[in-house]
């Protein structure tokens, strides 16, 4: 296939990244419980891998510091926020009108640890955005995150609290413009509907549509006032191949690549567009999927990739450490190494599986018209808005060098005022470790800068989402209130019910 790229005449693997990988091992330990199919076991099966590829002594590995209760609040409501931190399995059956209101029970269950696991991933996303945003990495990985259901007050498939959005406010200190692109199986309609009012994130979903949860990403959704055209869904059908996904990816990303010239990318890995997914419907092999990532980062743009949806694990597992792989710029070997969790993978033991034959249900005419549709959206678009800012938001710091660590002078910010923790080496083929500190910035300044973000982090009595009102940072213009069509949760579940 074309990989294509506008900044790397060499070629996408032609010039080697700087890689920094988050990663904690208690997420593995985590259970949504019996019967759901999000299992956070996936991460450290894909962190084992990595691990006995040797994948890992070419990355910088950090333990995410977990994110606190005023980062969430940066994006969710206050109370939903309290609600989560004080929510557990005993005190539940107390609490049922909170659970109704916070759409926590079925999908979104409690169980031990909830805001634990939330802390930890959200911390892990927004860590990788702090590296991107002080150059001390080209592309940052966080396979724990990328759920991208979740609301500002609300929890929604799966998903409690949107480290996406938060990795994004992150990278808006630094950068003008963020691309956010999602080739997860389902919409990203919280990523969507924080930024649907500014033209300063422009998101773009490739998803399934029609009868199928969130049931929006309508191909009419083109965002809202300031974010009018900065909104993209691509709406596709049962069994799209690589070949038919790719017939649309390349021509569309590339085109807003050149409109857009976002200062920063994140991309949403959910590995449930692959063939065999137990909820998805898609046919992508392990390279097709791949290819996204591959193409995106041949831009040379700093680049967050985070995890997502995917429920046959063992694939997640082969995805995610296939598309570390290609961050790298390395190609890993087939035959799978022995390690722990080598019996999941069997009979083949390989990391490449060949897609079904399942009909492919987009025909090369709807492909054609959904591309043409979303170019001729894309043509209407101003190039590269330009963003005032009246005031910026505290950068988020970083910690001292570490004597022991390899090109510390280029990697670590000698102004830092914070520590780190001593390293703990992982065993066998671990490069380095270092523990995220926590992150420091005044309050007074950080208050100030929320509310030059247009930012509401009062109390919410209705739980439909507000949009962030990121553009042009202003304090003047009220944050637009959007209401997006969604369909019926009872009959519209992302898994079936017993």
């Amino acid at each position: 296939m074309d990989t294509g790229g506008n900044s790397l005449p060499s070629g996408a693997d032609g010039v080697k990244r700087k890689v920094s990988y988050f990663y904690d091992p208690e997420v593995g330990n985590y259970y949504y419980g019996q019967g759901h199919p999000m299992k956070p076991h996936r991460i450290r099966m894909t962190h084992a891998l990595l691990a006995h590829y040797g994948l890992l002594q070419n990355m910088q590995v950090f333990k995410p510091c977990p994110a606190r209760d005023r980062d969430l609040c940066r994006f969710h409501a206050d109370d939903y926020v309290n609600f989560l931190r004080s929510i557990t399995p005993e005190t539940q059956q107390d609490q049922l009108r909170q659970l109704k209101r916070f759409n926590v029970g079925e999908d979104c269950p409690v169980f031990d640890g909830l805001y634990s696991f939330c802390q930890t991933y959200a911390g892990g996303s927004v860590g990788g955005a702090v590296k991107l945003n002080h150059g001390l990495c080209d592309i940052a990985i966080n396979w724990a995150g990328g759920l991208h259901h979740a609301k500002k007050c609300e929890a929604s498939g799966f998903c409690y609290v949107n480290d996406i959005v938060l990795a994004i406010l992150e990278l808006l200190k630094t950068y003008q413009r963020v691309l956010y692109v999602d080739i997860d199986i389902h919409h990203g309609d919280g990523v969507e509907e924080a930024f649907y009012t500014s033209d300063r994130v422009m998101t773009v979903s490739f998803h399934k549509f029609g009868d199928y949860f969130p049931g929006t990403g309508d191909i009419r959704d083109i965002g809202y006032s300031k974010g009018k055209y900065y909104s993209l869904n691509v709406p596709l059908d049962d069994g799209i191949d690589d070949e038919s996904y790719h017939h649309l990816f390349k021509p569309i990303m590339g085109k807003v690549m050149e409109v857009f010239k976002p200062g920063a990318v994140v991309l949403q890995c959910g590995a449930d567009s692959l063939s065999g997914d137990r909820l998805g419907c898609f046919n992508l092999s392990i390279k097709g999927h791949a290819e996204c990532v591959k193409f995106m980062r041949s831009f040379n743009v700093p680049l967050l990739l985070l995890g997502g949806g995917g429920y046959t694990i063992r694939n997640v597992a082969r995805c995610w450490c296939y598309e570390t792989g290609v961050a790298l710029g390395t190609e890993v070997d087939d035959q799978l190494p022995q390690h722990e969790y080598y019996e999941y993978f069997g009979p083949d033991y390989t990391l490449h599986v060949a897609p079904s034959n399942m009909e492919n249900k987009n025909s090369r005419q709807l492909l054609e018209d959904i591309r043409n549709n979303l170019l001729e959206n894309l043509s209407k678009l101003q190039h590269a808005p330009s963003v005032q800012f009246q005031e910026r938001p505290p950068d988020t710091d970083l910690p001292e060098a570490d004597e022991d660590q390899d090109d510390a002078d280029e990697r670590w910010d000698p102004d830092s005022d914070m520590e780190v923790d001593e390293k703990r080496p992982i065993p066998t083929r671990v490069k380095r470790e270092a523990v995220e500190p926590e992150r420091k910035d005044l309050e007074a300044p950080k208050r100030a800068g929320e509310q030059a973000r247009g930012f509401d982090t009062a109390t919410n009595e209705i739980a439909s989402t507000k949009s962030v009102d990121v553009g042009a940072m202003s304090i003047d213009e009220p944050t637009v209130k959007v209401k997006l069509e969604t369909s019926n949760k009872a009959s519209d579940q992302m898994y079936p019910k017993p």
